[in-house]
This record gives C-alpha cells, structure tokens and sequence, in this order.
C-alpha cells in the first residue's frame, strides 16, 4: 500500500480519451516531468489547447512513489564537472536550485499544503568505506564559488542533527527540501484542469509517431494530433522503441512508520533535513510532519525491459529488507508498526542524471533517466521541455542535461543479465563494506565494469 497516495485523499479520476482530438501540444506522461511540462506551456502560451495523457492516474507511478526529497544537484557537482566542464557544471546545479525554491513558492501561490518544507539534506557515512565519499563535490562547489552549497560535517555533527548508530561524518545541501509526493503530484494535476489543460487519466498511448501534419499519438480510446509531444514518461520509456537504448530500469522500495515523536527526540532528530547514505545502493529517510519515519533502499532487481509492476512495485523479500535495515539504523523502532510499505521504477540514464532532448523528427521532446532523484529536477526539466517545445532557444535549452553524449545501454537481455550481474557483485561488497571487510578481486572487477563501459553508478 502505498501510504502517500492514501494519505492525500480521494481524487476523482478524469475522463480517458474518447475519440479524435487536436490540440497545440500534446503531453504524454501525467507524472511530475510531465504535468510541470504542461503548466509552464500554460504560462508561456495561455490561449493554447493542451492535451496531457497519463495511462493510469497521475501521482500513481514514481511520481506519487518516492520519498518527497526535493534536490538539486549539489552533491553531484564534481561529477557534473568532469562530464561538462566547471561552467555547465554551476549552471545546471543553480538552475536546479532554483527549481527546488520554485516548487516551494507555487504550492504556496497555489494554498496546497503539499508539507514542502526547507531543511536541507544530510548525506552520511553508514560504514568507515564510505566516508568522504562526499568530498570531491565539497570541493568541487569550494573552487566554483559556491562553498555555502555542500558543507562538511563531522561524526559529532551529524550526530547532533541525528544520532544514529549507523551514520559517522558526512556533508550538508542546505538548499534542499521535503515534500509530500503525491500531494503535489495531485495537486498539480488539479491546478493543471483548473487553468483549463485537459488531462485525460486511464488513456495509455500505444503508438507515438511523426507525420507531415504532427504529431499523431493513439490510445486505445482515440487519438491526438499535435504540431509536437513531449514523452515524459520516466522507466516506461523502455518501452519506447526511441528510447529503449538510453535507459536501464531498477527499483527502490522504502516504508513508513506509525507516528514516533519519541524516537525523533532521543535521536535528537527534530530539525526536519532528509538524510541519506553514501553508499550506490543508498539508504534514504526524511520525518513527516505528523512525526513519521519514511525510510527507503535503492537496492532493488533489475527490471527487463519495460516490465514495470510486479515486484518492481511490490516485493515482499525487499519490504522485508528494508524493514530489517531501519532497525540497524534506528533500534529503538523495534516492535513499532509500519503504515505502509511499496515500492516503484527507476528510470536510470548510463550518466546518472536526467536526459532531456529531442529526437531526430525535431517535433517529439523526451526526457527521462532521473535515477530516482526526479522532485526538484522533474521541474527543470519541465522548464526545458516548454523552451524546446516553443522553440525558444535560450539558457535552459543550452544547459548540459539537454542530450548530453554518453554511451549506450547495452540491448536486452544483455541489459537485464549485466545489470544483475552488477547488482549481485555490488550487493557483495557493501555487505562486506558494512562487516569492515574489503571485496575480494573478482567482486571489485565486476563492479567496476560499468565505468569501463562509460556508465557511471551512484547518486
């Protein structure tokens, strides 16, 4: 069950396509990247018809999924400058700032309690092989002018934040925020239908295609023509025949507990920053406001494909490990109950950030790959997508994310069968890394594959 869908309330579903229909921009995709798609074209371009086709209910899938932790890009920086130089680096980290503070400021424009709250984000150690992990992006933002941006921190300080038998010295993103998932993905759709966009729910598109007239996309109740789309769809985009060599697809899974104010005083955990580890299969967790724990794995199987569903979104042995893991991290959780468990898709790109471009017809905009750190950059790419989609060649459009180069996903069942492989060796050593002991060589060459493939793991 997912418990932020259930929290949010009843919503009254839209009506599917029925019939033919044109409009000026067709949106597929009623997720975050999608709908903050469809709103900035309603504000650049007020009088045209807009058309967002979602094939289950908005906020149902990864949007309405995740932990709520509203990032920029920060803690990636160094990452960002060795793929894009320093320059692209700062410019794709501050526009993405500016989206998390945007989000902020629309849920209050809009009166939508969506629990957007400030308070940065902590990343830690869990074991002594992932400290300083951190540090290359420290630096990184330090030489770049932006030292305020990702802060060190010391064990004693991170314990006064959240003292936790698991977590030693880590870094601090005070630029970051939380927020209820799928109260703003709800919410968003509703504003969307208030300013007269029309969002069809229940409606998948079957086919996507390039004619001389537009853009044709076909549902199984009827179809939509556009003079362009835009496919914002996240993992099911590996299942779109453009696509499907961009992108692999994993899982997370997390829980959330019944309220426990107590265990958040003794831990001192009272100042609201979401947290997670620096290990490539992280641990995350963030408070609520009613003084929940939510606490997720981005450990998950592989996916084949675009097989969504299933154990993608419920897998009991991986509840069962995540349940297993909060303890290590919070014992005194022991025999205290859980609200909900589930879990969801992720969409990861071969450079572990968002992929935004358009395909060679020039009238279909795509983005995808947010590697399960989608909040704060689904609306910057929104952004971009609008710029693309108007034709407005402009700042967001020159930003490094806008069809970077990379290598390709290896093509199914390589995919599938590589990426287990991975997973299982990764699995391996930070089992070991938690015991204090070093993977044994073959372990570390599998792992170490990927970057040999060009593919980078980790966020």
């Amino acid at each position: 069950m997912v418990y932020w869908l259930q929290e949010a309330g009843p919503r009254t579903a839209t009506q599917p396509l029925n019939g033919d229909a044109r409009a000026d921009f067709v949106v597929v995709g009623g997720g975050y990247a999608g709908l903050w798609t469809a709103w900035a074209l309603r504000e650049q371009a007020p009088d045209a018809r807009i058309v967002v086709l979602e094939a289950r209910a908005c906020g149902e899938g990864p949007s309405g999924r995740n932990a709520g932790f509203v990032n920029s890009f920060w803690h990636r920086i160094a990452d960002l400058a060795a793929e894009f130089g320093d320059a692209a680096a700062l410019e794709v980290c501050r526009e993405a700032s500016r989206s998390v503070g945007a989000i902020g400021a629309w849920a209050d424009e809009q009166g939508l309690d969506v629990w957007f709250r400030k308070r940065g984000h902590l990343k830690a150690a869990a074991n002594p092989a992932q400290e300083g992990r951190w540090l290359d992006s420290v630096q990184a933002c330090a030489r770049l002018g932006a030292p305020e941006e990702f802060v060190s921190l010391s064990a004693d300080d991170v314990r006064s934040r959240c003292s936790s038998p698991r977590l030693g010295a880590g870094a601090f993103m005070p630029s970051s925020a939380t927020v209820h998932p799928a109260r703003l993905a709800l919410g968003l759709r509703d504003a969307l239908l208030e300013a007269g966009v029309s969002v069809h729910e229940r409606t998948r598109a079957r086919r996507i295609g390039a004619r001389r007239d537009g853009v044709m996309v076909e549902t199984d109740g009827g179809r939509v023509l556009a003079p362009s789309a835009v496919v914002a769809i996240n993992a099911a985009a590996a299942g779109f025949r453009p696509l499907r060599g961009r992108l692999a697809v994993t899982s997370s899974h997390m829980l959330i507990t019944d309220p426990v104010p107590d265990v958040l005083e003794r831990a001192g955990w009272t100042g609201d920053e979401c947290i997670s580890t620096a290990g490539t299969y992280l641990h995350y967790f963030r408070t609520t406001p009613d003084h929940r724990i939510a606490f997720g794995w981005g450990g998950g199987r592989i996916a084949y494909g675009a097989r969504l569903g299933g154990r993608v979104e419920d897998d009991a042995a991986l509840a069962e490990r995540v349940s297993a893991d909060l303890l290590t991290f919070f014992p005194e959780l022991r025999g205290r109950g859980i609200a909900g468990a589930w879990g969801g898709p992720v969409d990861v790109s071969p450079i572990h950030l968002p992929e935004v471009g358009t395909l060679p017809d020039g009238r279909i905009h795509y983005v995808h790959g947010f590697t399960g750190n989608g909040v704060g950059p689904a609306h910057l790419a929104g952004r971009i997508l609008a710029s693309l989609v108007l034709d407005r060649r402009d700042e967001l459009t020159r930003l490094a994310l806008v069809e970077p180069a990379h290598a390709p996903v290896p093509p199914e069942p390589l995919r599938y069968l590589g990426g287990t492989l991975v997973r299982a060796a990764l699995l391996r050593k930070e089992a070991r890394e938690d015991a204090g002991l070093e993977a044994d060589p073959l372990t570390e060459l599998i792992v170490d594959l990927p970057r040999r493939l060009g593919i980078h793991m980790g966020r």
